[in-house]
């Protein structure tokens, strides 16, 4: 197959894309990635070829807006910082036709679907984003009994989800000569199929999923595995006790907070830090026992430490999961709340909110979670779950089976 995988996000959404393209390409196929320009080194350096969507300047300008992490806004900051590069990523697969893959954004290839009759497989890293009325994900302010949740919901996406993406795609669909946009949390998933990169003990498949779901498990991929640990994170995890590793996300600049909260939460605890962030002007001065990466693999890493406290994306999760260590959420926007909600559910650790989260208050939360035999069970119990490591060969064995079911597919 001529492939094409296509996906915008952080890293937490590309690195596991293009862990599937890689798997794609291992099982014979020819792929092509496509994202932002700010990760095409990565890509160049697994040997895939690269087609730009936006621009790295758009990347750095949405990173750089706090309203990315506002529960009640963030939704329309990453869409609005979409719309040129969904422009791209349309043109692209009308162009190079093949097999679509593409993550819950990408809106562009579901219209070249449309327009040109090529197979799309929507790929989800996080079940937040599959809706049902059985089993409701938990999203950003949303509460209550499960009838209120469907209100909510159903209110959500007519006032707020629908109207922001139909402003800009409905225009584009006129030019095409489509009809307006369908609901449009039921038209990002591709009727040709839809992977989910999570196992069904996270998120127990539900009857009114879209048809065609196919559940794999994890994609535990980070880039720069194979090379082990850097040196200077060895270095520093052998000087001492296993650190508390704290991150708020790879894109996140605007975590200044979070991190004097971690620093003051280890020294209440007489615990090591390790901090993680791209963005080390957000750090205070770093007291001894504590340091500052840019980025380490999240698989090589975790094993290593005593817990690992972070803002709830779902592949974070999915990391600690693995490693068999006990984790403290602090949920802002996005999936995120969900994320806190599986956690707990798992009995693998707790959230807090971005409200609560002081030295004081994390000291003591983070001390409850180290201490508990409990929570320490449930992560050697996930650990065991995950040994197989198999998610992406699984996820890429859905994506050939569910394109190549599409012999004609529908214009």
């Amino acid at each position: 197959m001529d492939v094409v995988v296509s996906t915008f996000g952080s890293a937490g959404d590309v690195f596991p894309m293009l862990g599937l393209a890689l798997a794609l390409r291992g099982r014979g196929h020819a792929v092509t990635f496509a994202t932002n320009p700010y990760f095409a080194e990565v890509v160049a350096r697994h040997g895939l070829p690269f087609e730009p969507l936006g621009t790295t300047e758009g990347f750095l300008a949405v990173v750089a807006d706090p309203e990315l992490w506002k529960p009640r806004r963030g939704f329309r900051t990453v869409f609005e910082s979409l719309r040129p590069a969904l422009k791209d990523q349309y043109a692209l697969h009308a162009r190079r036709g093949g097999v679509a893959v593409t993550n819950v954004f990408g809106l562009g290839a579901l219209l070249a679907r449309e327009t040109h009759g090529l197979p799309v497989v929507s790929v989800h890293l996080q079940p937040a984003v599959l809706w049902s009325d059985h089993a409701p994900p938990a999203l950003p302010g949303m509460f209550g009994p499960r009838w209120l949740l469907r209100l909510q919901y159903r209110v959500g996406v007519r006032l707020y989800v629908h109207p922001t993406v139909a402003r800009f795609v409905d225009p584009w669909r006129a030019e095409l000569g489509l009809k307006p946009l369908p609901r449009v949390d039921r038209w990002w998933h591709s009727p040709d199929g839809v992977v989910g990169l999570f196992p069904e003990w996270l998120a127990p498949p539900q009857p009114d999923w879209p048809p065609n779901t196919v559940l794999t498990d994890f994609p535990l991929w980070n880039d720069g595995s194979a090379a082990g640990l850097p040196p200077d994170v060895a270095a520093f995890l052998d000087a001492g006790d296993p650190p508390v590793v704290f991150t708020p996300g790879t894109a996140n600049a605007h975590a200044r907070a979070f991190f004097a909260a971690a620093l003051d939460a280890c020294r209440r605890l007489g615990r090591r830090a390790l901090l993680l962030t791209k963005f080390p002007e957000q750090l205070p001065p770093l007291p001894p026992g504590a340091a500052h990466f840019a980025y380490v693999p999240l698989d090589v890493l975790l094993p290593r430490a005593a817990a690992f406290v972070h803002h709830g994306g779902v592949g974070s999760m999915s990391q600690a999961l693995a490693a068999g260590v006990p984790q403290l959420v602090m949920p802002l926007a996005h999936d995120q709340f969900d994320t806190v909600a599986r956690v707990e559910k798992l009995g693998v650790g707790t959230g807090l909110g971005v409200k609560r989260f002081t030295g004081p208050r994390v000291a003591a939360v983070l001390g409850k979670v180290l201490a508990s035999d409990d929570v320490a069970k449930a992560c050697r119990a996930a650990a065991t779950r995950l040994t197989t490591r198999d998610g992406l060969a699984r996820a890429a064995a859905a994506v050939e089976d569910l394109a190549q079911r599409q012999e004609t597919p529908p214009p």
